[in-house]
């Protein structure tokens, strides 16, 4: 029995055996009959499969939502506002908890059916959101202190994602951590612009540097395993964005402190931010660290590109402007294709 890839799989396999078959590593003989034992796949259903998931999440909720906006239903859930908002957060709770035992159930006996199990563990995921909120909604005082209950998603979410092994809900759970620590420290300064002298982006890149270091010092934990990359990219991607951020904001927490500020005189910004970049490039390289390098290489295209049109666009004339950019991309599609070349 032959085995079924998509094209990208069979031209990844195609390149891998001939540059074995370069190396030495294997005869020709070989390198025919290995390509023989596989088929290209007629039609990527499992791509479409992913995509239908996805489809059927989106119509499902604005039929939903189209429902609500009935005047039947709009009746009914005038009836609803006076439910206790306790009572509201456990039927939630229980429906996400009968989608997470649903979707860890199916993974074990139809483990080939993944993204209709990813589904079914998302709708969890967004009834624990909803429980959450509702708790607390019914344990408010009055003190507006409601980065606990990000807190609060961060355990949970923690707790369900090691237990059923879903990288999904650990990835809510880092999404949970960067809006307690986001909302705490506003919190903590009664919604001010600065936290101890930092506006929101450079709270974040302190924040991606400790859960960085974090990643680090936890790697050779087994209980991270499964983890540790996609805690890796999430950090970068908070570290990322927060630098380009303060590449054109600055230190600066209110708009109109930031508009009376010329784009050069932030230049230092981008200077640190571009340093971080190519640091990171340079210790992917040297590593061979991809995810650290290709986040290095995107942020330093994305922040020169950003400083290019916050110092020209109004500056040149706009042939000359997208000439320039014009060029500049075919350059770089040229030496990545060289470079892909090399690679094959």
């Amino acid at each position: 029995m032959k085995l079924n890839l998509d094209k990208q799989e069979s031209e990844f396999l195609d390149r891998v055996l001939t540059h074995w078959e370069r190396e030495g590593s294997l005869t020709p003989e070989q390198v025919k009959q290995l390509k023989s034992s596989t088929e290209v796949k007629g039609f990527d259903w499992m791509r479409l499969a992913q995509y239908s998931f996805w489809i059927a999440l989106v119509c499902g909720a604005i039929a939903i939502g189209s429902l609500i906006i009935s005047d039947k239903v709009l009746n009914w859930l005038k009836g609803l506002y006076y439910t206790p908002d306790i009572l509201i957060s456990a039927a939630a709770a229980l429906i996400a908890a009968a989608a997470y035992f649903l979707g860890n159930r199916r993974e074990k006996i139809y483990p080939e059916r993944v993204f209709s199990n990813e589904a079914t563990i998302f709708t969890g995921v967004l009834f624990t959101a909803c429980s959450i909120a509702y708790l607390g909604k019914a344990l408010d005082n009055g003190s507006g202190h409601f980065s606990l209950l990000f807190l609060l998603s961060v355990l949970i979410y923690g707790v369900l994602a090691y237990k059923l092994n879903s990288r999904m809900i650990w990835l809510f759970m880092l999404v949970s951590l960067g809006s307690w620590f986001g909302t705490e420290t506003g919190y903590q300064t009664r919604w001010s612009y600065y936290f101890l002298g930092l506006n929101y982006p450079l709270r974040f890149v302190l924040f991606s540097l400790v859960l960085l270091a974090g990643c680090y010092l936890l790697k050779s934990k087994k209980w991270l395993a499964n983890f540790w990359d996609l805690t890796y990219v999430v950090a970068l991607l908070y570290l990322f964005i927060s630098l380009w951020l303060l590449s054109i904001f600055g230190n600066y927490g209110h708009i109109e402190e930031w508009a009376n500020v010329k784009q050069l005189d932030l230049y230092y910004w981008g200077i640190i931010a571009m340093a971080v970049a190519g640091g990171f490039t340079l210790f992917g390289l040297k590593t061979k660290d991809a995810i650290a390098r290709e986040f290095g290489i995107t942020f330093v295209l994305i922040f020169i590109y950003t400083k290019y049109f916050e110092y020209l666009w109004s500056h040149i004339p706009y042939t000359v402007f997208f000439a320039i950019l014009a060029l500049s991309f075919w350059f770089i599609g040229r030496r990545a294709e060289k470079i892909w070349n090399l690679n094959v």
